[in-house]
């Protein structure tokens, strides 16, 4: 079995339209090998391209307003939160699920993601709110292999060095044997999706449960390992300021929409892990 060797980069808070090449590579300077695997947040990464939306300025139509303040309340407050095993203190959150910031929030979910992805309690088909703030949520990349090849092609170019770049996502993926699935858009082989039921099988079933990696170039990885690596990665990278966006609220002692940029940039971020393997 392959043993990891794990360095959790510390940068500054991505902005949007950061220079987030150049960050990676000033961060990488004096720290990475040839043979590496560079995992990048890929959160991270879609702040800095902009991929942003301000549910504060989305109209809210009929059916995000069911979605918000019946199927969140009632089928997830009631039922599949306790199905899915989540916290007590989440399915007590989504009984008071707000039908204001949530219906725009679920406005949004049915417009990029989908209605199966809609009908999930958060991360709607790599839709995610937390670590970004006010009512901004940001999207999942248009094309990450296309994103980990030009990171890599710049780390060769400024540094040098020959590494692989991982793009990775808190959002889980589930294994039964040899069968690896999420609901979130990938573009890794070996894993399938199955939009939104593959949360709810996954947690109803206590399947095995790994981060999971979008994309990879520079390097052939089993499926296997990917994940593993994936979720190492992000053991060591943490959440942030929190791991939901209610949980970011209570840090900072504000309501949902109340987290500032200012607030955030005061945060410790970890958006770069540098993994090597060791046989």
């Amino acid at each position: 079995m392959k043993k990891y060797s794990i360095s959790v980069i510390r940068t500054e808070y991505w902005m949007p339209n950061s220079n987030y090449l150049d960050i990676i590579v000033s961060a990488l300077k004096g720290r990475v090998n040839n043979g590496d695997i560079i995992v990048i947040s890929e959160k991270a990464l879609s702040i800095a391209k902009g991929l942003i939306i301000d549910e504060e300025s989305v109209k809210t139509g009929f059916l995000a307003r069911i979605l918000a303040c019946f199927w969140m309340r009632i089928m997830w407050g009631y039922f599949l939160g306790r199905l899915c095993h989540l916290r007590k203190k989440n399915i007590q959150r989504l009984r008071k699920y707000p039908c204001g910031e949530g219906g725009r929030h679920k406005q949004v979910a049915l417009r990029y993601a989908g209605f199966l992805e809609a009908l999930l309690w958060g991360s709607e088909g790599g839709i995610d709110g937390s670590n970004l703030p006010y009512a901004y949520v940001c999207l999942p990349l248009d094309d990450p292999r296309r994103d980990a090849e030009e990171i890599r092609l710049y780390i060769w170019s400024r540094l040098g060095k020959r590494v692989a770049v991982m793009i990775v996502d808190t959002d889980k993926t589930y294994s039964f044997r040899n069968f690896h699935f999420t609901h979130r858009p990938v573009s890794f082989n070996g894993i399938h999706r199955l939009p939104a039921a593959a949360y709810i099988l996954g947690r109803m079933l206590r399947l095995k449960r790994r981060s999971t990696p979008i994309a990879i170039s520079g390097r052939r990885l089993d499926v296997e390992s990917a994940l593993n690596i994936a979720e190492a990665a992000n053991r060591a990278r943490g959440f942030g300021a929190g791991w939901t966006v209610w949980d970011m609220a209570d840090r900072f002692g504000v309501d949902l929409t109340g987290v500032t940029w200012e607030m955030l940039r005061r945060i410790e971020h970890k958006p770069i892990v540098i993994v090597r393997i060791r046989h």
